[in-house]
């Protein structure tokens, strides 16, 4: 005797309650997305690009120098375990635009 397995639909359903969770949608998407996803994906693609932006803009700041014409200098004590965090932060940062990037370039 055989067991023939059958989810009905349980896989698309957790998929799109798990995509609605993401968006932060409430459970009356659900069925919306089935039906009609294109504006979901819209709003999902928009939330990374402007996700993007954000890394982009603190990889920037990240990287900034000062101006010229700044003299003015001062010391800030930071403790050993903040400024490695920092650091730890920033490779994850560069590491993710030099792996990302290189796959926006392809396209």
């Amino acid at each position: 005797m055989t067991v023939i397995e059958h989810d009905f639909g349980l896989a698309d359903r957790l998929t799109e309650r798990r995509f609605a969770r993401l968006l932060e949608l409430d459970a009356l998407h659900e069925a919306n997305i089935r039906s009609n996803p294109l504006p979901y994906l819209e709003r999902a693609s928009e939330r990374i690009f402007r996700l993007r932006e954000v890394l982009y803009d603190a990889l920037s700041a990240a990287k900034a120098t000062s101006p010229q014409g700044a003299s003015e200098t001062r010391n800030v004590l930071v403790d050993a375990a903040e400024y490695r965090r920092l650091r730890e932060c920033l490779a994850i940062l560069e590491a993710g635009f030099a792996k990302f990037g290189e796959l926006d370039d392809a396209l």
